[in-house]
């Protein structure tokens, strides 16, 4: 479908970030303007004009010959960002950093975590995924509300156009729908494999969409890093012999799953570009973003929520029922049920960790950019499934790795290390 961006964009520079004096350029004839008529009793009548604005153009020459510089498109040593209004400085980058390894560990801890939540809810996972997706509406909006009243979030942003969310909900939610219709008909291990095309997406919409320019080598990692994250995730299996009798169409649904998603998380990075523009360069609250774009998503599963519940082999008629014993084995509490040992803490731990990813994830895509937060959740795949392989409460079997694990997990190493390594300038 086609998406409202703007021809705009082409214009945002993506390079080496710039010192602070040129973040706010300063518009020269308003400058020319303002200084020339300082006084009413024409105390600066002495500088003669001509020479006034000669020095004024030298001034603008200077000023874009810096610019130019600075942004230079031959320089490739630098860390892509979606400019949002902050000044770019070594501080920045450090906070980057902090979150990124922040990001990481919030992102094994969800996975192992997960896991670990659906021990007592093995039977319900689909109520698990409805309790986040419904719950997480009335948590951000609560908090957004906060920071209305701390005037952190200002009328400006609240009012910016809903469409862009309502772009990002509705893929969010096509993806899940085109997920969970593949996911009946594919081999368990082959899901994650076919999931890890999300980076290539994100590559091809970010160049598209955005109008951002990848090096060689940075194409090179990513490609890389993804064969990497699908050798560690498939170790101990035969994908192709196990797709032998599958038709094509569920592993294309599969891949057009991991597209929408991929979609959705540009959309929001280049919400933060544009709303630094309509707010005039003030930067853009995450939670605004959090809060409308999984409201429309709440709303677009509602609308898919009899499809998804039949793909899960659940009845329309039987879902409240389902939904209440789910509910009832997600607390565990009054009389014992069977099977539903761990909750209520293994599901909550797994919401409250998922819940912090999510906003720190998305902190970083306005931060940095949507690649560079997929980059660092994909570090925390084989530390995850290490992780998972030992012996852990409630999951006492463990698991052996084969050496396609370590071989995935040095190609994941190598992509990353060929993506930020630095290039000659010609």
């Amino acid at each position: 479908m086609g998406l409202p961006f703007t021809s705009s964009l082409n214009a945002i520079s993506f390079q080496l970030p710039m010192s602070r004096p040129f973040a706010l350029p300063v518009d020269a004839p308003n400058f020319r303007s303002g200084f020339l008529t300082h006084s009413p009793m024409g105390k600066w009548s002495h500088f003669p004009k001509s020479s006034l604005s000669s020095s004024l153009r030298n001034f603008g020459i200077r000023r874009r010959n810096s610019r130019d510089r600075f942004s230079s498109a031959k320089n490739l040593n630098f860390i892509p960002h979606a400019f949002n209004g902050d000044s770019d400085s070594p501080a920045k980058t450090k906070i980057i950093v902090v979150t990124s390894v922040l990001t990481v560990l919030l992102a094994t801890a969800n996975r192992v975590l997960h896991k670990l939540a659906l021990v007592p809810l093995k039977e319900y996972p689909f109520f698990l995924a409805q309790f986040t997706t419904f719950g997480y509406v009335i948590v951000y909006f609560s908090l957004l509300y906060l920071r209305r009243r701390a005037n952190i979030v200002t009328d400006e942003m609240i009012s910016l156009p809903k469409s862009r969310f309502m772009v990002v909900g509705f893929l969010e939610a096509l993806g899940i729908a085109a997920g969970m219709a593949s996911a009946a008909s594919l081999p368990g291990p082959v899901i994650p494999i076919l999931s890890q095309t999300f980076l290539v997406w994100q590559l091809v919409f970010s160049v598209i969409l955005l109008g951002r320019r990848y090096s060689l080598n940075q194409i090179a990692g990513c490609v890389i890093i993804t064969a990497g994250v699908a050798v560690a995730v498939g170790s101990g299996s035969n994908a192709g012999q196990m797709l032998s009798g599958v038709p094509p169409l569920w592993p294309a649904l599969m891949v057009a799953s991991s597209a929408f998603q991929a979609g959705a998380s540009i959309m929001k990075e280049f919400i933060f570009i544009d709303a630094a523009t309509r707010l005039g360069g003030k930067s853009l609250d995450i939670f605004v973003v959090n809060s409308f774009g999984s409201g429309f998503q709440a709303l677009f599963v509602l609308l898919f929520l009899p499809f998804l519940s039949n793909m899960k082999g659940i009845p329309v008629a039987k879902l409240p029922s389902y939904l209440m014993h789910g509910a009832g084995c997600f607390l565990n509490v009054g009389a014992e049920r069977p099977g539903c040992g761990g909750a209520p803490l293994l599901p909550l731990l797994y919401v409250v960790t998922n819940l912090s990813f999510n906003i720190t994830l998305l902190s970083l895509v306005k931060k940095s950019s949507a690649v560079i937060s997929s980059l660092v959740v994909m570090l925390s795949v084989p530390v995850s499934i290490y992780i998972l392989s030992l012996p852990l409460p409630y999951l006492p079997q463990g698991a052996t790795l084969s050496p396609l694990f370590l071989t995935g997990s040095l190609m994941l190493v190598l992509g990353l290390a060929l993506y930020y390594s630095p290039q000659r300038t010609k």
